[in-house]
């Protein structure tokens, strides 16, 4: 059973850091395009960055572009999304996802088999 658990997400002020977290089982990780995405309440799902299988490629939404990094740690099964310069505008639902069809990282959601439950992001102005 694949399994894909965020964490780390909590409320900070405007110009704090959050690091996220995503620990995954039942798939061979190193295989996966991994994915974090995010959703405001009224909003729809949108990329946020993503990160190739060997962790040579990242790409980064222009929003967070220079705000955020994302890695991943394939000996753990881990992926990481460290934030930085937290804005009200970042506030969300936060999710990861992994896409194996894919060789390159997509921005569609669509293109991701496996998605976590998320974790809530709330930054206060």
């Amino acid at each position: 059973q694949v399994q894909l658990v965020e964490s780390g997400g909590g409320l900070v002020q405007a110009g704090g850091s959050l690091r996220l977290s995503c620990v995954t089982s039942g798939l061979s990780f190193r295989s996966y395009v991994m994915g974090w995405f995010r959703q405001a309440p009224g909003k729809d799902r949108e990329f946020v960055a993503g990160i190739s299988r060997g962790a040579f490629v990242t790409y980064y939404a222009n929003s967070v572009k220079l705000r955020f990094t994302v890695s991943r740690d394939n000996a753990k099964n881990m992926m990481y999304l460290q934030m930085n310069s937290l804005q009200p505008e970042d506030t969300a639902v936060y999710y990861c996802a992994a896409d194996q069809e894919y060789n390159a990282v997509s921005r569609n959601p669509g293109a991701y088999d496996y998605w976590g439950q998320g974790t809530q992001v709330t930054v206060s102005s």
